[in-house]
């Protein structure tokens, strides 16, 4: 792959835990990044003590790392990392491209998760509401922590066009942050969309006691799900079965610190969604898409079990035991 440069400077916009840690691994990759939060608690931690301590505290920052609650002035850069929770994405592109002038920026979207009342995609609504924006698709198998303190991880960039997509990896790439390059939009989204509703099933295993070979039944049928749909709506199976496919569903669904799987954990020991919801300071992307992919799967014509159920517990219509119930009930198949 030839050479590119790097962006000259980036807007991260979203102060939570993830994109404090794109931010973060920008500014210490030496390009200058503002970020864009609307707590003014967080703009006042990151610029004074260099650390975001509503959502990722006890990390520290690069002192170069600028935060505004002006989205003017972190929309005057080379390119913006987009990193608002899915539901919110819509106002946020108009306001966005109002300040842009309807410039072409590349916008790099990176967060997980469907429109819940239109059931499209980020790429979608970036498309319908800022149309000469040039999307990107950032997802993976990545723990904000993680990847602030400098471990090691590796990510899919999907963009279309490829000098766009070279750029940005010369951008986020980092010895310790390794993104891999493809032009398969569609799967990278759905991937990083479907695996959160997927972990919030592998919680519910968890919290009640089912054993490690039911989660890992569980996870390996819940692939196959989202494989089926992926490739009915345009995906490359290839994607599916990398680090934004079956990569980031094998981190949301094994480890409690994924916000979905923690959310189906508590929802297995018995709780109520909105006593799990209680006192979080962070989105459980899982919730608002769990129905969205059950109306896709249904469209499409694919079987999605899995999902279905979790779509049916987090609106209320079944409970955790009519759940499981059904599913142990399905008839013998065939795998596929």
């Amino acid at each position: 792959m030839k050479s590119t440069s790097a962006f000259t400077s980036i807007g991260v916009i979203g102060g939570g835990a993830w994109g404090t840690a794109l931010a973060s691994l920008c500014a210490s990759n030496g390009i200058p990044t503002t970020i864009w939060a609307r707590e003014p608690e967080v703009v006042k931690a990151i610029n004074a003590r260099h650390e975001n301590t509503e959502y990722l505290a006890d990390v520290p920052l690069p002192k170069a790392l600028k935060a505004t609650e002006s989205l003017g002035m972190a929309i005057e850069n080379e390119a913006i990392l987009f990193v608002v929770p899915a539901q919110f994405s819509r106002p946020t592109f108009a306001e966005l491209r109002a300040l842009a002038g309807e410039s072409a920026l590349p916008v790099a979207l990176c967060s997980k998760g469907i429109e819940r009342d239109t059931g499209l995609l980020m790429t979608e609504v970036l498309s319908a509401v800022w149309p000469e924006a040039i999307p990107a698709v950032l997802s993976g198998p990545s723990f904000a922590r993680d990847v602030a303190m400098g471990l090691p991880t590796a990510v899919t960039l999907a963009s279309a066009d490829e000098t766009i997509g070279q750029k940005w990896m010369a951008t986020i790439g980092a010895p310790h942050f390794r993104p891999y390059l493809t032009d398969d939009l569609t799967g990278a989204e759905l991937g990083g969309a479907v695996k959160n509703v997927l972990a919030i099933a592998a919680g519910v295993v968890a919290g009640r006691g089912m054993g490690e070979s039911a989660r890992a039944a569980l996870i390996a049928r819940g692939f196959a799900e989202f494989q089926k749909l992926g490739v009915a709506l345009g995906a490359q199976a290839q994607t599916m079965a990398g680090l934004s496919g079956l990569g980031d569903l094998i981190l949301t669904a094994s480890s409690p610190q994924s916000r979905n799987m923690s959310l189906g954990i508590e929802l297995g020991k018995g709780k109520s969604l909105d006593e799990a919801l209680a006192g979080r300071n962070s989105v459980s992307e899982g919730v608002a898409t769990a129905g969205a992919i059950h109306a896709l799967a249904e469209k499409a014509g694919i079987d999605a079990p899995i999902c279905s159920a979790v779509a049916e517990l987090v609106s209320g219509r079944r409970t955790v035991d009519e759940i499981i119930a059904a599913l142990l009930a399905r008839p013998f198949t065939t795998e596929a």
